[in-house]
């Protein structure tokens, strides 16, 4: 069965589905369980990056939010949502 992203965990968690695959972010749900990521070689994975913009008038905020966003406690709020902190 093909379904709508937003709607693979909770197919899942009630056995619409059987099996969910798509980014581990979106399926960390009540009721899913994860068993894994597929092997590296099977797999693209996404990177985000961040910039500051030349003209801002918040420069020192985005600093600051970018700073924070590389943080050991950033990290662990990262990873418990399902993505890979970097």
């Amino acid at each position: 069965m093909l379904t709508a992203p937003a709607q693979i965990a909770p197919a899942v968690a009630t056995g619409d589905a059987e099996l969910g695959v798509f980014l581990i972010n979106v399926l960390v749900a009540p009721g899913v369980e994860l068993v894994g990521s597929f092997p590296g070689e099977l797999q693209q994975e996404l990177v985000f990056t961040s910039a500051i913009a030349a003209d801002t008038r918040e420069a020192d905020a985005a600093r600051a939010l970018i700073d924070y966003l590389k943080t050991p406690a950033a990290a662990a709020v990262i990873k418990a949502a399902g993505m890979t902190p970097g």
